[in-house]
């Protein structure tokens, strides 16, 4: 019977996984001709660059556009000691890290595939950019960790740890850590010692890895992010009269209350913290469900708050999206396939009509409202869906019955 699933269920997912990926690679490469959709030039002119300064035992100290915490420079540099060109290595590195990101989504999902088939589909749907950045091996990492968040919170620290060294944002996926068994203090002690030995090794034996802190903290409102909005609308209207630059790395609008907006979205972040702790003290039931789910909304908040949405950070919350996906008690079902539209309409925005959201067009207007607010509303759905856990729990098990049963997995 288990071999019958394996053949049926599983080499289906497989399939449909190598065929969606060989047409990304096929157009990454250049080898299929989409037009607009040559956005390779990340990885073979910066990442390369960096890595060639790094391999001097320096980061980029003097690159504005260097903004990663110092395990993100291993991750860089690996394809430069592989053999072939850089540019394939790093396909390679990605396509190995993706794979490694199913197979562990078919694990957990063993009764259901759809975490699976989430991964499979959504992914390609970001286009080409989604091979052409590193923010997938990352989010292979947070998968990894909140997968492991029921049962095993010292190794989810740990992997949150190596994950927030590479990218920050994976250890917001400590936010679905039980409170139980002291779980939650123990993934988040491994997570901050992890982080410090990481910290340490680079100081020691690298220069200026903690060079990105400053260049980070100088970020204005990217032209993605949700802040940008009210400046798209005013420069339709004819109501506001900034501009679009490069600024520390990307494109953002710069002018009359764009400060202001930063320190909006910068509120709205600690306001996003706020809500998470309350429900942390307000919620009393945690299962491997609400581990995913808590961890997705997170990320999800953290996101739509962020002065950047750049189009590979959505390859987070399918991450995220997939994982809640593997549970069956998960609450995020809808927010999880919003997510997945929001993918075909990132791939619109960039790169297929990035000219104009440049020009803040009507057209780029449009494109961009729909996938930010599609993404606010899956954070608000996120969010109150969340918060709703522990009332329907009660519920279901009425006010005499009996407190609901451990979860299976042990918290050790």
């Amino acid at each position: 019977m288990a071999m019958g699933i394996l053949t049926s269920s599983t080499v289906r997912v497989w399939t449909g996984w190598t065929l969606g990926r060989v047409l990304l690679v096929t157009v990454a490469l250049g080898v299929l001709k989409v037009p607009h959709t040559d956005v390779a030039s990340d990885v073979k002119v910066i990442y390369q660059g960096w890595a060639e300064v790094l391999r001097t035992g320096t980061f980029p100290m003097d690159d504005v556009t260097w903004q990663y915490p110092p395990l993100a420079g291993l991750l860089i540099l690996l394809p430069l000691w592989l053999p072939g060109s850089y540019f394939v290595m790093f396909l390679v590195l990605v396509a190995v890290c993706d794979a490694a990101a199913l197979l562990m989504l078919l694990r957990a999902g063993r009764g259901s595939r759809a975490g699976a088939w989430l991964w499979v589909a959504a992914v390609p749907l970001l286009g080409p950019t989604v091979y052409c950045r590193f923010d997938l091996p990352v989010t292979t990492v947070a998968i990894a960790a909140t997968l492991a968040l029921p049962g095993r919170s010292r190794w989810a620290g740990v992997l949150a740890g190596l994950g927030a060294m590479l990218k920050v944002w994976p250890v917001l996926v400590l936010a679905g850590a039980s409170p139980r068994r002291h779980a939650a203090w123990r993934a988040w002690t491994a997570c901050l010692v992890t982080c410090a030995a990481v910290c340490f090794v680079a100081a020691a034996t690298t220069h200026g890895a903690f060079s990105f802190l400053g260049f980070q903290g100088s970020r204005g409102i990217e032209i993605e992010s949700l802040g940008a909005l009210p400046f798209y609308y005013g420069s339709v209207t004819g109501l506001w009269q900034g501009k679009t630059a490069m600024h520390y790395g990307s494109l953002e609008f710069l002018g009359p209350h764009v400060d202001a907006m930063g320190l909006t979205m910068l509120g709205l972040t600690a306001l996003s913290f706020c809500f998470l702790l309350l429900w942390r003290w307000h919620n009393r039931v945690w299962t491997a469900a609400t581990a995913a789910d808590a961890a997705l909304t997170a990320v999800l908040l953290f996101t739509v708050t962020s002065r950047v949405i750049s189009p590979q950070y959505v390859i987070w919350l399918l991450g995220g999206a997939a994982v809640c996906l593997t549970a069956r008690a998960t609450r995020m079902r809808p927010v999880a396939w919003m997510l997945a539209a929001a993918a075909p309409l990132t791939f619109l925005e960039f790169p297929l009509f990035w000219g104009e959201l440049v020009r803040r067009s009507v057209l780029g207007t449009s494109l961009i409202s729909a996938r930010d607010l599609l993404l606010l509303a899956a954070a608000a759905l996120a969010c109150v869906r969340l918060w709703r856990t522990n009332e329907d729990a009660e519920l279901v098990r009425g006010p005499s019955a009996a407190p609901p049963a451990r979860p299976s997995a042990t918290v050790r």
